[in-house]
């Protein structure tokens, strides 16, 4: 998508904090942090939302979601992080590109 922001950082054409990359995801620092730690874990195939997926997706998803312990690791977060997917507009989604958020660390806010 020539018009996606996130796919413009995976191409390059867009500077960013990369902290991981392989042959499907990419993986860089939210310039926008919510707390000390605050990754953004985005497939490098642009899918719009969690609403836009199917069976063909399974091993991406699988290998996003077991990714994610490795990368809190390595961020320092030994100790617990949260994760968030929000999808559409009503869900707080504000960049259509699937995207997973990881937060931890000081800063990191509550629920009320």
């Amino acid at each position: 998508m020539s018009d996606c922001i996130f796919c413009k950082i995976i191409a390059g054409d867009i500077p960013s904090s990369k902290v991981y990359e392989d042959e499907r995801l990419f993986v860089f620092k939210d310039i926008n942090p919510k707390a000390s730690v605050h990754l953004l874990v985005i497939p490098k195939s642009h899918i719009e939302s969690m609403d836009d997926l199917n069976e063909q997706h399974q091993t991406l998803i699988s290998h996003m979601m077991l990714k994610l312990p490795e990368l809190a690791r390595s961020q320092g977060l030994e100790n617990g992080f949260r994760t968030i997917i929000n999808t559409g507009p009503g869900g707080g989604q504000e960049v259509g590109h699937l995207h997973i958020h990881i937060l931890g660390g000081k800063g990191l806010p509550g629920f009320n």
